[in-house]
């Protein structure tokens, strides 16, 4: 029997490969959810930004003209100096102008006994009328010379006025203070009030004007309160602030149909002179929202290959879902969002990389790193 059993040990091993088939292989565990960090997307008051070009111009600027004619016989001012209302400028040459005060002087004085003669004149013609010496033709002529001598010499006080005034105004004044340029004409050259150029230009900068033009479309985000001027900024061509404060002066009430833009007046304080009338600048104003809105960081708007915005929300059973949105404005490292996101849905801002459509997911709090910072100093302390 064991030499039967020993003969046909071969018979067993189909059994034997059989049963090695009909075992089942060990399952693989299930895939561990995946860790993302999370926020509760919340409404936010936010304060936009505009930034606009805008010109540089002087608060107050004057062209130093003549009010008389005259050769320049000296400049008075230093060129590039800061000058004051009523200081002279340039002398012109007075000698024609005093010859003209002499003559209106004379004038006078002939005016002054002429009138004086016609004046004695009809005095001594009254008692005579009243006695029938003379006819009334006779007294009327001497009052009507009377009266024409009176006007006559009140032209001649007008005249010699002028003539006083034109003197006065061979010293050509500084109308305004503030600093002159260079002067536009020198000695030796003649002037009159009818040229076209000036000779020579004050500009008040301690303070000056920022025009800008502003969309319209952007006067409509503004607060209803249209009384509380936005905050401006200027900015220099580094993109750095200026120092000097600034503030809104007006808004003109009209747009331009042509371009769509209404013009803003920004009064900026210069105590150093540093902005110059004609230079170029930015403003940067804000402008609140008509209500509050969305934001989201940064990191949490990923683009599709054809440059779509899409971002990973999380749904009540912890499983991801692919959402496409429409961004905005970038406030504050966060974006805008137009559409596509509702208040109070859980938003995917860090670990993406990981997610598919439908992963199940284990969300954890995000936190800025502002936020951990502040943390972490409040820890240390």
């Amino acid at each position: 029997m064991d030499f039967r059993s020993r003969n046909y040990w071969w018979l067993w091993l189909p059994v034997l490969g059989l049963s090695a088939c009909t075992d089942t292989p060990p399952s693989e565990p299930p895939a561990a959810p995946a860790a993302v960090s999370v926020l509760t997307i919340q409404p936010q008051d936010i304060t936009l930004q505009d930034t606009l070009p805008g010109r540089v111009v002087a608060v107050r600027s004057a062209e130093i003209r003549p009010q008389v004619g005259g050769i320049v016989v000296r400049r008075l001012f230093e060129q590039g100096s800061e000058v004051r209302a009523g200081q002279p400028l340039y002398q012109l040459n007075p000698a024609p102008l005093k010859a003209e005060l002499a003559a209106a002087q004379a004038a006078l004085a002939h005016a002054e006994v002429t009138y004086a003669r016609s004046q004695r004149q009809a005095e001594r013609l009254r008692p005579l009328l009243d006695a029938d010496g003379v006819s009334q033709q006779a007294y009327d002529d001497a009052v009507s010379e009377r009266d024409m001598a009176q006007a006559s010499l009140a032209q001649a006080r007008a005249n010699l006025q002028r003539r006083r005034l034109d003197l006065e105004y061979a010293t050509v004044q500084a109308p305004i203070s503030g600093r002159i340029g260079a002067e536009l004409v020198s000695e030796g050259t003649l002037v009159a009030p009818t040229d076209s150029a000036p000779m020579a230009r004050v500009q008040q900068i301690d303070q000056v004007y920022v025009d800008v033009l502003r969309p319209a479309s952007t006067l409509l985000a503004r607060q209803p309160d249209h009384k509380t001027a936005p905050p401006v900024t200027i900015l220099g061509a580094d993109g750095r602030p200026y120092e000097g404060s600034a503030r809104v002066l007006l808004q003109e009430q009209q747009v331009d149909p042509a371009t769509g833009d209404s013009n803003v007046r920004i009064l900026v304080n210069n105590p150093y002179h540093v902005l110059l009338p004609g230079m170029f600048v930015r403003a940067s104003m804000a402008r609140a929202s008509a209500a509050p809105q969305l934001l989201v960081p940064q990191q949490a708007v990923q683009r599709s290959a054809d440059g779509q915005a899409y971002v990973w929300v999380i749904d009540k059973t912890q499983r991801a879902m692919q959402r496409q949105v429409n961004v905005g404005d970038v406030i504050a490292h966060q974006y805008l969002i137009h559409t596509g996101l509702q208040a109070g849905e859980l938003l995917v801002v860090e670990g993406q990389e990981h997610l598919h459509a439908g992963s199940v997911t284990k969300p954890r709090l995000w936190r800025s790193a502002t936020a951990a910072a502040g943390s972490s100093g409040n820890t240390r302390q």
